[in-house]
């Protein structure tokens, strides 16, 4: 009874003190960043955001330091919070936004909900599914998952999900985030078909919070991404090349770690079910390939091209 909602705090931020406790679903997960520098002296300088919602919109919530090995990988894409003695600041301008599912949910960007370990000290709960009644009027994650027949006519940056049988997986590879940088990216290539076309889905996979499910990555395994970015290679290109590549926002679940995941209700990923279901697995271990190098996008197959 004693509850608030994101959009009366929008309006009373400023003027208070102490809030009422809130009820949240999240909706989004980024990846967990690391911040520390040899100069600073901090135990564990870590941060997440995530993008939680209720019956009046949609807000960022960042959890800061020492909470994110406690609570990180127990806030999960549909969880419900019960959260109460959080912060309130202005947003940090320059963090990446992901592209809601349902794009007429009012989204609050002026102010961020925040959780830390003192001053104050944050009271985070999580409510089991079953626990969640109707009335609160959480809203549900919606995804927007795409087929492989619908990718080339897609524009270049455009946000989207995907599901797949995945048919090649190359090795990690890692790329420099800065020139003389002595921090790396890790990402992989893979392949992915969903039978809507001849041609799979191209998969840039950096490697995101969630290293169990990266490194287990194989053929003939169901593939889901979501929050996943289109490149159009804008090079003069007659064959242009599409690939999707990850976002900060991105998750990505293999077989084993479908149960109980929001999208498991989404047409399109039930359509893919009933395909996979149609296939002959003899058949489709013979096209798939793992490992080697993979150069992408391909150069020319001609020098005079070139």
């Amino acid at each position: 009874s004693r509850l608030t909602n994101l959009g009366h705090l929008e309006m009373t931020w400023r003027s208070s003190v102490h809030f009422h406790p809130l009820l949240v679903r999240i909706l989004h997960k980024s990846r967990l960043k690391y911040y520390g520098k040899p100069e600073k002296k901090m135990d564990m300088p870590y941060q997440a955001y995530f993008e939680v919602a209720d019956g009046s919109g949609m807000m960022s919530m960042v959890l800061w330091n020492s909470l994110c090995p406690e609570w990180y990988h127990s806030m999960k894409v549909g969880t419900v919070l019960l959260l109460a003695k959080y912060a309130i600041k202005s947003s940090y301008p320059f963090k990446t936004h992901p592209t809601p599912g349902d794009s007429q949910m009012k989204r609050f960007a002026t102010i961020e909900i925040c959780l830390n370990v003192r001053d104050p000290p944050t009271e985070i709960s999580i409510i089991p599914e079953e626990m969640v009644k109707p009335e609160w009027g959480l809203p549900e994650v919606k995804y927007r998952f795409i087929t492989r027949s619908e990718l080339d006519d897609l524009p270049h940056n455009h946000s989207c999900d995907v599901i797949g049988l995945v048919t090649f997986v190359g090795r990690t590879e890692r790329a420099r985030k800065r020139e003389h940088s002595e921090d790396f990216w890790l990402y992989r290539w893979a392949h992915a078909i969903d039978g809507t076309s001849d041609q799979p889905f191209i998969l840039e996979l950096f490697a995101t919070s969630q290293p169990d499910v990266f490194e287990r990555i194989h053929p003939m395994t169901y593939l889901v991404c979501t929050q996943m970015r289109v490149m159009q290679d804008l090079a003069e290109n007659p064959s242009r090349t599409v690939y999707l590549t990850t976002s900060n926002e991105s998750q990505i679940f293999i077989t084993g770690w479908h149960k109980g995941q929001p999208y498991t209700k989404d047409a399109k990923v039930k359509n893919f079910i009933q395909w996979t279901k149609s296939q002959s697995e003899a058949d489709q271990i013979k096209k798939t390939v793992i490992g080697g190098y993979y150069p992408f996008p391909r150069p020319p197959d001609s020098f005079l091209k070139y």
